[in-house]
């Protein structure tokens, strides 16, 4: 089966994929031949909240070159339990959010999920489990239409630590919640945040 792809670009969200998926049910389709992202991109009026789908034969062809015209970002953040089963979320730019960050010169993207986890909520992680999505968000940054590439990895603590956020990296607070009480933040979040969550099936 081929791959399909989610791009999210302010609130709006761009599938790439073999089909229309099925489970939404207002999604305009864009014409493949002659698709220009950039153009796309700058067209996208500011305030708009839909869904858009570009239908190819070959996603993972399409999607490689669209990357070619954008400024890639990697990232690496981590969904954390401790011993409780509960999560640790963090609270920051008024929305609550998971601990991530970008890569460091050299650096594998698994050490720099586990690092930014640690130095963003002050907790040491005891085992990093598989890779548990990808996430793609579009913004600007200096001129330059930026593609951030996140990898998630499911992580787990040892007993139940004490949670530091980081303030200097606008981190309100760290708190631990268990999936029964995942409704705060389900109702203000991002939608990249939703795909981690739907995909640990957290909700």
């Amino acid at each position: 089966m081929a791959q399909k792809y989610r791009i999210y670009i302010n609130d709006n969200t761009l599938f790439i994929a073999d089909r229309v998926p099925k489970q939404i049910a207002k999604i305009q389709q864009v014409e493949t031949e002659g698709f220009d992202f950039l153009t796309f991109y700058k067209n996208l009026k500011k305030g708009t909240k839909k869904d858009y789908v570009l239908v190819h034969k070959n996603p993972k062809e399409l999607f490689q070159a669209i990357k070619k015209k954008l400024t890639i970002i990697k990232a690496g953040g981590g969904l954390v339990a401790n011993a409780n089963g509960d999560f640790l979320f963090i609270f920051r730019n008024k929305k609550w959010d998971l601990p991530k960050g970008k890569v460091e010169k050299d650096e594998k993207l698994k050490k720099t999920a586990i690092r930014e986890v640690e130095e963003e909520c002050g907790v040491k992680i005891e085992k990093r489990e598989d890779l548990l999505c990808k996430t793609y968000h579009i913004y600007e940054l200096n001129g330059k239409v930026i593609l951030k590439r996140t990898n998630w990895y499911k992580m787990n603590v040892k007993g139940v630590p004490k949670l530091i956020p980081q303030k200097e990296e606008g981190i309100d607070k760290a708190v631990w919640l268990s999936p029964n009480k995942l409704d705060m933040v389900v109702k203000n979040t991002f939608p990249s945040i939703m795909d981690v969550i739907e995909t640990a099936n957290l909700v």
